[in-house]
């Protein structure tokens, strides 16, 4: 692993493959053991086994998953009976830094987006209709009415297919540059009433760069969402997941799960006046289980659209560098 210079290493979620590798490597007595005992002197797998009292086999399988994940280092030499794998501590000592990196030296610009102020709706088709917090807004299953200026009063979103584009501006874009950026929001599938399972590939992009695809597995109800008015139907959808994916300049993440190789460089921010953030079913998705995105007065969660960007102003890195 290139990552690891000498003999120590500073882990951090900010490189979550990095942290996830060695600590699903040291997430087992076995492996502990092995870097214990690889702390006194070096071992052949052999002499693991027998110092251990485990099957040449567990051993070496132990081995292997240690050196992937970098903490030993391995070095085939002859045998009596053939090679043999001469095995030695690679690390001895790290470090875990669990607040990201560049949230650290980022200011923060948070920007929320009520769930009816979408600039576009493109190809909506029912089931579809939109909610406000006292009453349904217009007719349902009427995609013409996705532009009615009520639609800003919208607690409640849904559609069986289609696409919503959001865009977030802010006075000060040309003057600053993004370090990273995060997008949330609350969601389900979209079924008649509601209905587990109810799998649906929920895509979100920005400024027209797919970040990736989530699949939803159902559309919730069975209870009252906490901020569910009281005269909605219970028989109908009542809550979502709140869900943030965060671009970053090592890819882009979902709940710290890595969804793609995009990065904030991909996504060309500062190039526009805004922001553009869609949400959609795609027409090729493998599951078309349609979406619901709830208002802050709707759902389990009090937020409506939310777009939270770490950056630093324009020059800053220039001094940085002139004063090292």
């Amino acid at each position: 692993m290139d990552e690891i210079q000498g003999k120590h290493v500073d882990l951090s979620i900010s490189k979550p493959d990095m942290l996830y590798r060695i600590s699903h490597a040291l997430a087992s007595p076995v492996r502990i053991r092995i870097m214990q005992v690889l702390g006194t002197r070096n071992m052949n797998v052999g002499e693991l086994a027998q110092a251990l009292d485990i099957p040449m086999s567990t051993a070496a399988l132990a081995v292997k998953t240690l050196e992937e994940a970098g903490l030993i280092m391995t070095e085939t030499q002859p045998g009596a009976r053939g090679s043999m794998k001469l095995c030695s501590r690679r690390l001895d000592t790290l470090s875990v830094r669990l607040s990201p990196e560049d949230e650290e030296r980022s200011s923060i610009l948070v920007m929320q987006m009520p769930i009816g102020g979408y600039s576009f709706a493109e190809g909506i088709k029912p089931t579809c209709g939109l909610a406000g917090h006292k009453t349904i807004i217009g007719e349902m299953d009427n995609p013409s009415l996705f532009y009615s200026p009520d639609r800003f009063g919208a607690q409640l979103i849904w559609f069986r297919q289609g696409a919503l584009e959001y865009r977030f501006a802010h006075a000060q874009m040309e003057q600053i540059v993004v370090d990273w950026v995060e997008f949330s929001c609350e969601s389900c599938s979209e079924a008649p009433m509601y209905r587990d399972p109810w799998k649906s590939d929920i895509a979100v992009s920005i400024n027209g760069v797919r970040l990736g695809v989530w699949t939803c597995p159902c559309d919730c109800g069975g209870r009252r969402g906490r901020l569910t008015p009281e005269w909605w139907s219970e028989l109908s959808t009542q809550y979502g997941f709140l869900k943030a994916w965060r671009v970053t300049r090592e890819g882009t993440y979902l709940e710290n799960v890595r969804m793609s190789d995009v990065t904030i460089n991909d996504l060309h921010i500062g190039q526009h006046d805004h922001i553009a953030v869609k949400i959609e079913i795609p027409e090729d998705a493998q599951n078309i289980g349609g979406i619901n995105l709830f208002g802050e007065c709707f759902g389990d969660h009090p937020q409506a659209l939310m777009l939270c960007l770490g950056y630093h102003m324009k020059g800053e890195e220039d001094k940085t560098t002139e004063i090292m």
